[in-house]
């Protein structure tokens, strides 16, 4: 598929997650192989035209990560536009703006999701933002902010009217949050009302259900927030179905010995790259990601959470898999 000029090839997207799709776990993704674009955890545009020195840490990425697309928030368009201008001065492959984030913190400086309720500041938004960024623009949203108020078809034509390359749908409402069904039947009936590119996003928690989305909806794209945590390989796995590589190899699940050292290689980052307190921080958040699923997880998440420092979760972390390649043995 192409965002205006870009080509992305597969048509794959890691979607932009706070305090997840940092440059570590971008690195792991795009190694791993499969993914057309990452995408990096979303800006506050307030941060960043203040020079606030937390969201500039942010802003830090490599040429192997490319594509890469930076995804920026807020609710005021003049603020959005001097954000945008910022961003595009850095290089990204394309930028994102988020309508679409449904958590409370968001919603109440009325942007994200909340921007679905006042559609003429949406636009302005948006047409702020075109007017600053040369490379592929798209916006991200949600089906409404609830299911009285579901106008994604709406915002999607004020989106491709004012000149963005692509729309993102998670086929959810605000309200939801991630709980229920996405509806990707929503995502079909976008694809037809518009003639940019659609990318659907939400439960795609499967290689296979990457491929079935494209297929069911005849969508361009496929984006992958959740999934991508539990298992990074998804991106892998889904492009060898959809090239038909199914018989093993790429699209073959990660043994024990694969998880525990994508692991520990990830944490290893971490420490050497932040202080203690933020490592220990996000060895807690990615141990609780990498261990979805796996047995015994729970039993390990619960145990992190009165361990001291990051030796001490990173030595449980070893132990846990060691203790589940014993039992595979």
């Amino acid at each position: 598929m192409r965002l205006g000029s870009l080509a992305i090839d597969p048509p794959l997207f890691l979607a932009p997650m706070a305090g997840i799709t940092d440059r570590d776990f971008r690195l792991i993704v795009r190694r791993i192989g499969g993914v057309g674009m990452v995408g990096m955890e979303f800006l506050p545009a307030k941060g960043l035209v203040a020079g606030d020195r937390r969201t500039l840490q942010l802003l830090h990425f490599s040429d192997e990560e490319r594509p890469l697309s930076m995804q920026i928030y807020g609710g005021d368009p003049a603020t959005l536009g001097a954000a945008a201008r910022q961003v595009q001065a850095l290089g990204p492959d394309a930028v994102d703006v988020n309508m679409g984030c449904p958590a409370n913190q968001v919603l109440k400086g009325c942007a994200g999701a909340a921007l679905m309720g006042d559609l003429d500041v949406a636009r302005r938004i948006v047409a702020a933002v075109r007017r600053e960024v040369r490379v592929p623009l798209t916006v991200k949203f949600r089906l409404g902010l609830d299911e009285r108020r579901v106008n994604y078809l709406e915002l999607a034509r004020i989106c491709e009217g004012e000149g963005a390359d692509g729309v993102v749908l998670h086929a959810r409402t605000a309200r939801q949050m991630f709980r229920g069904e996405a509806a990707w039947e929503h995502v079909a009936r976008l694809k037809e009302a518009l003639s940019i590119p659609v990318i659907g996003n939400g439960d795609v928690r499967a290689p296979e259900d990457a491929v079935r989305m494209l297929r069911q909806t005849g969508c361009d794209g496929v984006m992958i927030g959740r999934g991508a945590t539990r298992n990074p390989w998804i991106f892998r796995q889904a492009a060898a179905l959809l090239c038909g590589c199914t018989d093993g190899g790429a699209a073959a699940l990660p043994t024990i010995a694969e998880r525990r050292t994508l692991v520990l290689d990830h944490f290893a980052a971490v420490v050497a790259r932040e202080p203690a307190p933020l490592a220990l921080h996000k060895l807690r958040t990615f141990t609780g990601v990498y261990s979805h699923g796996l047995p015994a997880g729970e039993r390990l998440r619960r145990q992190i959470q009165v361990l001291p420092d990051a030796p001490a979760l990173i030595a449980a972390v070893e132990t846990f898999f060691a203790d589940l390649e014993l039992a595979a043995a």
